[in-house]
């Protein structure tokens, strides 16, 4: 994704995105990192995903309420369709974001 504000990104993205809060020092979090990606390369690109670092960030964890990493929230035009938190498998996430790719 570009270097431009993740908040201009989530609000104005007509694309789904999926925002990934997370922490360099967060095991589960490098652990969901390469099942994220291999999830959203199945669904063909549709979702893109936005890596948000909660320490260089912690307005926008404060403002979604982020209270435990790692956690996704899945945007559109803004709008939350979808949210998430800790550890999932890679056939679970699969089965949530489905729905949201046309």
């Amino acid at each position: 994704m570009s270097k431009k504000n993740p908040k201009d990104l989530i609000s104005q993205s007509q694309d789904a995105i999926l925002v990934d809060f997370y922490a360099d020092w967060c095991g589960p979090c490098q652990t969901m990192s390469p099942i994220l990606e291999e999830a959203l390369r199945d669904l063909g690109g549709k979702i893109k995903l936005l890596k948000l670092n909660v320490d260089k960030h912690p307005q926008l964890s404060q403002q979604f309420a982020i209270r435990s990493i790692p956690h996704y929230i899945l945007f559109k035009r803004g709008k939350i369709l979808w949210r998430k938190g800790g550890v999932i498998t890679k056939r679970e996430l699969l089965q949530q974001l489905k729905g949201f790719v046309g």
